[in-house]
């Protein structure tokens, strides 16, 4: 199989995070020979918390880029260096390397400005990062900026992720719409239904049907799960969900779609 980046996006709160580590489990469960790279490109650094890690600010690509901004300030960079390879250095060290995956937190930024400078570092080097992995997962911000950014530029496939809500919906509605605008050319774009009970299945479906664009498909859905939420309350990594969780369980059934 030829190397993939793969993208999960959706309204804050939707469990698009959670959804991620799915993915990542599945993978390591069922692809013990993948090079894995998760990029958690949300400002709010979820993935992290998820896998019961404490990474601090320091460590992600937020800190790395404060901490130049400061030494440039104060003409402290090490000689015969540039700031944009300092940066690649800082980067590639900032990786965190577990057994089965390596992860890359972008983080926030620090003081005043936005977001929108370590959004272009990630658009400068995922490509040349994720040369190195069979398979990258990007957990993305809520909401709609980075699409404008273009952040999801050069991604092979994009899950959509929605709650049966009406804030949902729209999210992903417009995330479609926007991909549409910036030709964003996804080879496909999956969408998940997560916390749905059997009675608003047909929403979403009928939703789903009346997209125009081909490559748009309903890949399933997820069941409410209390243990989940034990789990996310204790700290405890969603790595170490009991196999037989049925969450876990329904999203195996029908993320292998993705790998074909």
């Amino acid at each position: 199989m030829k190397k993939k980046k793969i993208s999960f996006s959706g309204k804050g709160g939707v469990g698009k995070s959670t959804l991620s580590i799915f993915f990542l489990k599945y993978l390591i469960n069922n692809y013990p020979d993948f090079e894995i790279l998760v990029i958690d490109a949300d400002p709010d650094s979820n993935i992290a918390d998820l896998l019961g890690m404490e990474v601090p600010f320091k460590d992600t690509v937020g800190g790395i880029t404060t901490e130049l901004k400061h030494q440039m300030a104060n003409r402290s960079l090490p000689p015969g260096m540039s700031k944009n390879q300092m940066l690649e250095a800082e980067i590639y060290d900032s990786l965190i390397e577990e057994d089965n995956f390596d992860l890359l937190i972008m983080g926030r930024s620090e003081g005043e400005g936005c977001y929108c400078y370590i959004n272009s570092i990630l658009k400068t080097i995922l490509d040349d990062i994720s040369k190195n992995y069979s398979i990258t997962i990007l957990d993305m911000p809520a909401g709609l900026e980075h699409f404008a950014r273009k952040t999801d530029k050069d991604v092979d496939d994009l899950v959509i992720v929605t709650d049966p809500s009406k804030m949902g919906f729209h999210t992903m509605n417009r995330i479609i719409e926007i991909s549409d605008e910036l030709t964003l050319e996804f080879k496909n774009i999956w969408v998940i239904g997560n916390r749905f009970s059997d009675e608003l299945k047909s929403l979403l479906e009928g939703e789903v049907k009346n997209f125009l664009k081909k490559n748009v498909k309903l890949l399933g859905f997820i069941p409410e799960d209390e243990e989940i939420s034990d789990f996310n309350f204790i700290g405890t990594s969603i790595l170490e969900l009991p196999e037989n969780n049925n969450a876990y369980l329904e999203f195996s059934s029908i993320i292998s779609q993705i790998l074909k």
